[in-house]
């Protein structure tokens, strides 16, 4: 009885320090931010509480809300499936044994590492439309380069492209899922005449599922807050056709003076994401159900 008292003092004074910080850190900035989410906040005067009415003017009178949220949803719509791809096209090949395997490993993750403003501002200057050094090339091919960040159509796009660059990290996922997979079940399926394929879609992809998940909420969250992209590339233009609402949060708070505003903002989105997440999750687990 002693020892069982004596470990759990030890287990309670060894997790203190972790529990201290999670309340400071944590705890506390969560309930500070939902209070703030129903003031009227500058930073200058002491939060003036109003209720829900922050959540009222955002949900039935400003329009900006609406249209960041929508470009947001768009870019996570177009640049989750395309980077998702082509992480996993990326790890089926590494996946193979190579030499080469580990120094390509290192150069499609060198981009994840690497500091995201530098490489924004790089690609924002091969993308400009006069003088870059993309549309330089397709000249050489007699193609006329679009204005790929300043062009409504185009800006988008470019957002997307661009993050294609920073797979590496879910293709360092899928190939560790990958590389768990007994090479007996590829042995198997090839003495039965299967070819690469198939050995994908009826090995490979459905025992990596429970890591495909994962990247996809992981994309998902990444994409619905993207900020800084945005903001060195296309600064929200044109037409704030590339506003995105992590830079409304920003720009609520910081450039506004709404504090209050601000937090209301990030909590929706934390709820959007909250129940995005339980959709995908739930979804996944009564297909693995359904197939068991």
């Amino acid at each position: 009885m002693r020892n069982r008292k004596k470990q759990a003092k030890y287990f309670y004074m060894f997790i203190s320090p972790w529990l201290i910080g999670f309340f400071l850190l944590t705890v506390i900035p969560l309930g500070y931010s939902i209070y703030l989410s129903l003031t009227k906040y500058t930073g200058y005067k002491a939060p003036k509480f109003i209720g829900i009415q922050n959540y009222m003017d955002m949900f039935f009178h400003d329009t900006l809300f609406w249209s960041s949220l929508a470009n947001s949803f768009k870019y996570a719509i177009l640049a989750v499936p395309t980077s998702l791809i082509l992480a996993l096209l990326i790890a089926v090949l590494l996946s193979r044994e190579s030499k080469s395997s580990n120094f390509f490993q290192i150069v499609f993750f060198f981009p994840s590492i690497a500091t995201g403003a530098a490489v924004f501002t790089v690609a924002r200057y091969l993308l400009r439309g006069e003088g870059g050094l993309i549309n330089y090339f397709l000249s050489l091919l007699g193609i006329k380069g679009p204005f790929w960040l300043t062009d409504a159509k185009w800006a988008m796009i470019s957002l997307v492209i661009v993050n294609l660059l920073f797979c590496g990290q879910q293709m360092l996922i899928f190939l560790a899922g990958i590389k768990q997979i007994p090479a007996s079940y590829y042995e198997a399926a090839k003495m039965d005449g299967a070819n690469d394929i198939a050995c994908f879609f009826r090995i490979t992809l459905p025992l990596i599922s429970n890591v495909f998940v994962f990247n996809l909420i992981m994309g998902i969250i990444s994409a619905l807050q993207v900020y800084v992209q945005p903001l060195i590339m296309t600064g929200g233009g044109p037409l704030k056709k590339t506003y995105m609402y992590g830079m409304y949060i920003y720009d609520s708070g910081f450039s506004f003076g709404r504090f209050g505003y601000a937090a209301a903002l990030a909590w929706v989105m934390y709820l959007v994401i909250l129940f995005i997440s339980k959709v995908i999750l739930g979804s996944m687990e009564k297909l693995m159900n359904y197939e068991e």
